[in-house]
């Protein structure tokens, strides 16, 4: 895990790079440059591991699938999530060569990441690292999909075997899409807040 040359090329990359050693000081970080915005999450189990929520909460409207208002479904608050001033997602892998991959069976988490908002936050443990993009593209599929298929109670074989992606046809998949950062997009602030911890898949 080179964690020097991962900051140095996502800098090449046209991305702000933020560097923490703890999640405490990466959610810190985040609740004093957010304040007073409209924001939107894309499910991260690594957002949910910071508390980020509920901190964001106190002073933004914040708005996340995995907290749903009564009334409101999954799709209603995820729709929402992508007209905010703020979007904060997770990465499913990152490259030491700067690249970012995400796989999404809705699209919401993808779809926000890419345009629409002032300024997107990707907050990346250290156990999403990966040498190359070859290697990312292998943890999404292989490493992250499962584990998630499985947190939430799929039925898909990744999930019941718990061992790699069967690229299979399951309507439970949640795969179906897949998003390359090559590098920022254009228009739009990007900011990848590293954290030299393990969150979330």
């Amino acid at each position: 895990m080179k964690i020097t040359e991962t900051i140095t090329s996502l800098e090449s990359n046209g991305y702000k790079v933020s560097y923490f050693e703890g999640e405490e000081e990466a959610a810190e970080h985040i609740d004093q440059a957010v304040t007073g915005k409209t924001v939107g999450f894309g499910d991260s189990m690594s957002l949910w591991d910071m508390g980020l929520y509920e901190r964001l909460a106190a002073r933004n409207e914040v708005f996340d699938p995995q907290h749903c208002p009564a009334g409101l479904g999954f799709l209603d608050i995820a729709r929402r999530c992508l007209t905010t001033e703020i979007f904060l997602t997770s990465v499913n892998a990152a490259a030491e060569t700067g690249e970012l991959v995400n796989v999404d069976g809705t699209g919401n988490r993808v779809a926000g990441s890419l345009f629409g908002h002032e300024k997107v936050y990707f907050v990346v443990g250290t156990n999403k690292l990966v040498p190359t993009l070859e290697d990312a593209v292998w943890r999404a599929r292989n490493v992250a999909a499962p584990k998630n298929a499985k947190r939430l109670g799929l039925q898909t074989p990744c999930a019941v075997r718990g061992d790699r992606c069967y690229d299979c046809s399951s309507p439970q998949r949640i795969c179906n899409s897949m998003v390359i950062h090559l590098k920022k997009m254009n228009d739009i602030a990007m900011e990848i807040v590293l954290v030299n911890q393990s969150l979330g898949l």
